[in-house]
């Protein structure tokens, strides 16, 4: 799980503005570093079938939200997938 350090580092960067901690841009970045860290534990546990059920909904959650911004927002929406690198 994320430490709570690092999730603040997180929300800082993505922040729109001060004290921002809901907007799609802060919870796709939170989502983004935990499913990455959830498959490097997946690479070396294969049949955690558990944590492979969070890492979908985890991946799930954060396609709703990116689906959520590109609605609204089509820039904000590029400019973050280029941040993260998520897209090609």
């Amino acid at each position: 799980m994320i430490s709570k350090a690092k999730k603040q580092e997180i929300m800082k960067e993505y922040a729109r503005f001060e004290g921002d901690t809901g907007s799609p841009e802060v919870q796709v970045a939170v989502l983004t570093y935990n499913i990455n860290t959830l498959t490097e534990h997946m690479k070396v546990h294969k049949h955690d079938f558990h944590s492979q059920r969070g890492l979908m909904q985890m991946v799930g959650h954060r396609r709703n939200l990116l689906a959520y911004l590109k609605s609204k927002d089509l820039n904000r929406y590029k400019e973050l997938i280029t941040r993260l690198g998520i897209r090609k």
